[in-house]
């Protein structure tokens, strides 16, 4: 893990305003690490948190898969704050602790691939494939679209792109959760 070189924004910023209320009404009131920084650069935070917002919030794709894809993504990529932010929406949307703990295997031999549904295992595949591989079996594409539809397959290939793009922040500037101490 590198050493954060830049440091977080403060707990209290204030400005810019507007983009400061708009992050806290999508948190619900407060920011977490990624949020504080991410405001170094108010493009970036505007736009990370309109996409974003619309990725965790505005999307017809099964709130299950998504958090899924999320959690793969992040372990898949060794993003510790990402899983720790995604695994409890994962529960909320109808995961288990058995699939939570079983997704933290995604990618090796021994991923229990019977804890989940057919969609579900297409899911974590495809979230492998993207994650390690970036090219995608036709096969498994014409599944998910067979399966989930037009949309929903695209928003859950923009899903895992996105939470890619996402970890990738964390882990370059050092992100921890929030009840951990800098790395």
């Amino acid at each position: 893990m590198n050493e954060r070189l830049i440091p977080y924004q403060p707990m209290d910023l204030a400005e810019p305003a507007a983009l400061v209320s708009a992050i806290r009404q999508r948190r619900g009131g407060q920011f977490i690490n990624l949020d504080r920084m991410l405001l170094h650069s108010t493009p970036i935070a505007e736009g990370w948190n309109h996409f974003i917002g619309e990725i965790r919030n505005n999307l017809s794709l099964n709130p299950k898969l998504r958090e899924l894809a999320m959690c793969g993504v992040a372990v898949l990529n060794g993003a510790e704050y990402e899983f720790f932010h995604h695994a409890p929406p994962f529960i909320q949307a109808g995961g288990t602790e058995e699939q939570v703990q079983a997704l933290r295997l995604i990618g090796q031999a021994n991923f229990p691939e019977e804890c989940f549904s057919p969609i579900e295992q297409d899911t974590a595949a495809l979230t492998f494939q993207m994650t390690r591989n970036i090219q995608v079996d036709s096969a498994l594409m014409k599944r998910l679209q067979a399966t989930l539809g037009n949309t929903d397959t695209v928003e859950l290939v923009t899903v895992i792109a996105a939470y890619n793009m996402v970890s990738r922040f964390l882990i370059a500037l050092d992100v921890n959760p929030e009840d951990h101490p800098p790395g």
